[in-house]
């Protein structure tokens, strides 16, 4: 065990949001903003975000860990940033008129497509496919529950296409 992994999470946790430098086994060395570690592992999560390119996540194994340098503290403009990077994408709030819209529209199109659809729960708002999946506002495929994986999956890759009809 290496002195990376002898740490403790609380001695980890100092290196979030903070520009590192890691050498690793075999004189690699990495550069990158530190997203976690992974307190099991050792490993250390950085993100890196080259010009004109989408930013980049990287992994390095605890026990490939030599030496760990902090080179620069995080602004907080960089802790958001490295927020967005594992926070959901912020759910668009719609009006319970264009739910209801999105609802009738949706089970219109199934209907028109003969899959067999239905509403239950309070008032209706949630689509029932063949009673074997469920459909919750605002009615996109993350929303899709159901047991069987096969359907699941065919159901939402239905919904991706019929949403991307309606852009």
């Amino acid at each position: 065990m290496n002195d990376w992994q002898r740490k403790s999470p609380l001695d980890w946790e100092t290196y979030v949001n903070k520009l590192v430098k890691v050498v690793a086994v075999e004189k690699h060395e990495y550069e990158g903003w530190v997203l976690t570690v992974d307190p099991v592992s050792a490993t250390i999560v950085l993100a890196t975000f080259p010009e004109n390119e989408k930013g980049s996540i990287s992994f390095i194994m605890g026990h490939a860990i030599q030496e760990v340098e902090i080179l620069r503290e995080g602004d907080s403009d960089m802790k958001q940033r490295l927020a967005r990077i594992s926070a959901p994408e912020e759910r668009q709030a719609y009006s319970q008129e264009e739910l209801e819209k999105r609802r009738k529209a949706l089970k219109s199109w199934l209907e028109t497509n003969h899959i067999p659809v239905g509403e239950q729960g309070e008032q209706g708002r949630t689509l029932s496919v063949a009673g074997v999946l469920t459909i919750e506002p605002p009615y996109g495929p993350e929303q899709c529950s159901s047991a069987n994986e096969i359907i699941l999956s065919r159901v939402q890759d239905l919904l991706q296409g019929y949403l991307g009809q309606q852009r």
